[in-house]
């Protein structure tokens, strides 16, 4: 029998917790797998991985197809999740395990964005230009600061009216704080601040914070809420799926 194990990442926040449960029941709700469905996160939040997995080989599975629930291709989806997957292969050796890739640059995500950066207020009521910065939870990988910028050069494409500035809340540059310290030393007057995250968490309270703490006469800034669940993010997923189902996996262990 074949399993789905969606993998999120988890948080401290319990709200997220659950929004990300939330989300990923509606992913298994959406995409027509009549196999086993189950969920877990990396860290913070329960129920980890290996309880995930070991519920998918309970109820009977015998193939475990990895889904992580990650916005970008990182330490985490490179090294932290096969780390896992590999003891496990050794634990359950009689287990065939499929390793999907992340969600990535893709042309949905786009459209997710800049449909986002479209119903704000902040671009409807305003002929001027706008900045918008982009805000990813950032990596020391290399790939995280090439795929985000490509993401905002698309978006940047796909809506008149905005320049977008990538930025990152931890381990690359710019950060978050330097992205709005040119924006507040630029000529635009209305900069909209998007999360490139997935839910909310303890780096939307903080963005928040720093948010609320600027004081300026003559710029507006506004703070986009968190993507959240999307059905063309559970679409993506399901191409993720999909992907696996016939051998196209990240990476791929082998029993």
């Amino acid at each position: 029998m074949e399993a789905i194990l969606y993998i999120c990442h988890g948080s401290r926040v319990k709200k997220a917790s659950a929004q990300a449960i939330s989300f990923v029941k509606k992913c298994m709700e959406s995409n027509e797998f009549k196999g086993i469905q189950e969920y877990s996160f990396l860290e913070l939040s329960e129920p980890s991985i290996e309880e995930g997995f070991r519920n998918c080989i309970e109820k009977g599975a015998t193939i475990v197809h990895i889904i992580p629930v990650l916005l970008l291709t990182a330490a985490h989806a490179k090294k932290d999740i096969p780390e896992i997957l590999e003891k496990l292969s050794i634990e359950y050796p009689h287990v065939h395990i499929k390793y999907g890739k992340p969600i990535g640059v893709h042309p949905q995500m786009v459209e997710i964005v800049a449909d986002k950066i479209k119903r704000t207020s902040i671009y409807k009521k305003t002929k001027e230009e706008v900045l918008v910065i982009l805000v990813g939870r950032g990596s020391s990988d290399p790939d995280v600061k090439r795929d985000l910028c490509k993401i905002a050069s698309l978006i940047e494409t796909d809506v008149d009216r905005i320049v977008v500035q990538d930025c990152y809340l931890t381990a690359a540059q710019p950060s978050f704080e330097e992205a709005l310290q040119m924006a507040d030393q630029s000529s635009y007057r209305h900069v909209l601040v998007i999360p490139y995250l997935l839910f909310t968490g303890i780096l939307m309270k903080s963005m928040e914070k720093t948010i609320n703490k600027i004081k300026s006469i003559d710029k507006e800034y506004v703070l986009a809420p968190y993507l959240g669940y999307d059905p063309l993010i559970a679409g993506i997923l399901k191409e993720r799926i999909d992907e696996m189902m016939v051998g196209n996996e990240y990476d791929l262990i082998t029993s």
